[in-house]
């Protein structure tokens, strides 16, 4: 892969900052890098511009969704073969010691990512009651869409009437997909209908598509949106739902298996989502083995402050015991925000780069109930926006505390929000690394930082603590359960008794997750493989500089450079133990 290729050139190349590498090296190969990359970027959210809520990126067109009609789709895999040979004829060479050489392997990877993912033909059986589905798109999309100025309204009409081309075009992409193979399975069509119906029964004023319509108070504006709404979005949601219900039958294998070339699919899928080239049963087994160490731990906690070394009893009574649950979704939203305020109190202790950026927290609507246990969506760089962290709240009764801190922490200080926040602020960096995510260093970082929140003294009580732990025992039994469903032909079922006999979390969460590991395939595993690389850094970065390591310098080599490959991510920590060293 070239990740491969180029691991070498970017340590050259940050190792380059240090000493002046490259300083008589021409601007004109930079320059052809960073327009490439300029162009791919604009050009990614002009094509999918419903993705633009969770990035926030600035300059995406808001008078309209995507056209994935199989011509648009197939002019876009020209334009990225396009993009990727432009940028084959570049000798990254000379980019030793340029910014733009950690552009060029950031974008030449993406770009491949994306070619080796189209195996799949995910157009052709999205199905998602997750936040890969149209209806979270869309809705999400709305909730952030500008209405302030005569110009925005035009635009939030435009956009809101664009509704019904898109969601026929599902159709009809579903259609094809059947035509040739490609089904969802039935149990996530299933919980697309009921999440489709439950939007059709919302009352008009308090749809979520509504949005932009009860935002502004322009009378005008709010009938005009309105009768859109009624004439045209509404049908199509009723048209969609009664397709799926009627003329669409999934697949009853939950694997992606099942499809035309699926177990390509599922591997092309881990390297897009990882950023890394691992075999099916490795993932399975890496994910056995970090699960029987994260048992080890829970069992001492377990002894310790419950008396019991029986955990899946411990799990069961975490679970219902209302002691250990919420009363309410005030009470939930509550116990959130003060872990907020903990993590945003704590982390100039453990960083050098500490921003500053809000982040709301705020309830998921009704109609995303089997969505999952929460999101975070990115503010814009000029803060105008505010970061979002969308908790679920659904059923708060059976929502345990076990875990809440652990995703809080995951989600916003000193995780994703950080993240996000830290990278906005290195003024070198291609936007490209700042409004595209590879989920291996985005999602292992925030995974990494659950247990880094125990080192800083974060958790409130034991409880937390074990939380935390089945947290990282949810993630390990994804690397079990993933490939298991989509290649080793595990059920649902099967996968569910997993996850509940060795995990604290509830039937509803698990039964969520599922579900969306089967809309998502391969995306569940970069969680703590990402981790585990993260982890390892660390220890090495330790070992060799001892007494010089310095964990906030650690933290802000991790983050400076955004969401990058793993492999970017260990050249750029290597670099950081030359520099340190060679200062000796």
């Amino acid at each position: 892969m070239l990740f491969v290729r180029y691991n070498t050139l970017i340590f050259i190349c940050f190792v380059g900052f240090l000493g002046g590498c490259g300083g008589d090296t021409p601007d004109a190969p930079a320059a052809r890098v960073n327009a490439i990359a300029s162009e791919f970027l604009a050009a990614y959210y002009a094509q999918f511009p419903e993705e633009v809520y969770e990035i926030g990126y600035p300059n995406a067109p808001n008078d309209r969704f995507g056209d994935h009609s199989a011509k648009a789709l197939a002019a876009w895999d020209t334009s990225i073969d396009g993009w990727a040979a432009a940028l084959d004829a570049i000798d990254p060479a000379t980019l030793a010691g340029m910014p733009a050489a950690v552009t060029f392997v950031f974008t030449r990877e993406r770009l491949q990512a994306l070619v080796d993912r189209r195996v799949c033909n995910m157009h052709l059986w999205n199905v998602s009651p997750t936040w890969t589905g149209w209806p979270y798109m869309i809705v999400s999309t709305l909730a952030i869409q500008a209405v302030v100025t005569a110009e925005q309204r035009d635009e939030a009409l435009d956009r809101a009437a664009d509704i019904e081309r898109f969601v026929q075009t599902d159709i009809d992409n579903l259609r094809a997909g059947q035509d040739k193979g490609y089904l969802a399975p039935a149990s996530n069509v299933a919980a697309v209908v009921e999440q489709v119906s439950a939007l059709i029964d919302t009352a008009v004023e308090d749809s979520p598509f509504m949005s932009p319509a009860n935002r502004s108070g322009d009378e005008a504006f709010r009938n005009a949106y309105r009768n859109i709404y009624e004439s045209r979005i509404l049908p199509s949601l009723i048209a969609y739902r009664d397709f799926l219900a009627t003329n669409y039958e999934g697949r009853e294998d939950l694997g992606v298996a099942a499809n035309p070339d699926g177990k390509e699919c599922y591997s092309a899928s881990v390297r897009y989502w990882s950023s890394i080239d691992m075999g099916t049963m490795d993932i399975h087994r890496r994910g056995l083995s970090e699960m029987s160490r994260i048992r080890s731990e829970m069992l001492a906690i377990a002894r310790e402050s419950f008396g019991t070394e029986d955990l899946s009893a411990l799990f069961e009574e975490l679970r219902t015991n209302p002691e250990y649950t919420f009363e309410s979704e005030q009470h939930l939203l509550d116990y959130v925000n003060a872990a907020v305020e903990r993590g945003k109190l704590a982390v100039p202790e453990w960083f050098g780069t500490v921003p500053d950026d809000e982040l709301l927290v705020k309830p998921s609507p009704a109609y995303e109930k089997d969505s999952g246990g929460g999101f975070y969506s990115s503010g814009t760089a000029d803060g105008s926006r505010p970061g979002i962290y969308q908790v679920g709240t659904y059923n708060p009764q059976g929502i345990s505390k076990a875990g809440q801190e652990a995703t809080v922490f995951h989600e916003s200080w000193p995780g994703h929000h950080m993240q996000g926040s830290v990278a906005f602020l290195n003024d070198d960096l291609h936007p490209i690394m700042s409004y595209m995510f590879i989920s291996g260093s985005g999602e292992g970082w925030a995974l990494y930082t659950e247990r880094l929140a125990g080192e800083m003294g974060l958790y409130s009580s034991d409880v937390a603590r074990l939380g935390m732990l089945s947290n990282e025992a949810y993630r390990a039994a994804r690397l079990v359960v993933d490939p298991g469903i989509h290649v080793l032909g595990w059920t649902r079922q099967q996968a569910m008794d997993y996850m509940l006999e060795n995990t604290a979390e509830g039937y509803d969460s698990v039964s969520s997750e599922v579900d969306r590991y089967a809309a998502v395939p391969g995306q569940a595993t970069s969680y703590l493989l990402g981790s585990l690389e993260i982890q390892r850094l660390r220890a090495n970065a330790e070992k060799i500089l001892g007494d010089r390591f310095d964990i906030r310098e650690f933290h802000d080599r991790i983050l400076v450079n955004g969401s990058v490959s793993l492999p970017m991510l260990g050249a750029e920590i290597d670099a950081w133990i030359t520099e340190k060293t060679s200062t000796d």
